[in-house]
């Protein structure tokens, strides 16, 4: 499996507080790109003023860095595009009734 494949797997075992959908699915990791070590993640959160805005992103950071040939990650908190439903996967709709 590849290292991008691995942090991902991670990411997906990280839940919203409020809702039963984790955060990959929900469509807040917008990219991840790794560069033989190093792994760069770009997230948003559904709105700026979410309240785990300090820390979902040091969760996604710390998760990525449990993949085992990874020794850096650089996280990147961006808000565009501004998260909509529809960057939500098939799964997390069905989940959600949406």
């Amino acid at each position: 499996m590849e290292l991008k494949e691995k942090i991902i797997d991670e990411i997906k075992k990280i839940y919203d507080p409020e809702l039963p959908v984790n955060i990959y699915d929900l469509g807040l990791i917008y990219d991840v790109q790794v560069n033989e070590k190093k792994a760069k993640i770009k997230m948003t959160l559904t709105t700026p003023n979410c309240p785990v805005a300090e820390s979902l992103p040091k969760e996604v950071k710390e998760g990525a860095m449990q993949v085992e040939g990874i020794e850096d990650v650089d996280l990147e908190l961006v808000w565009d595009p501004p998260w909509s439903k529809d960057m939500m996967s098939d799964a997390a709709k069905l989940e959600l009734n949406l």
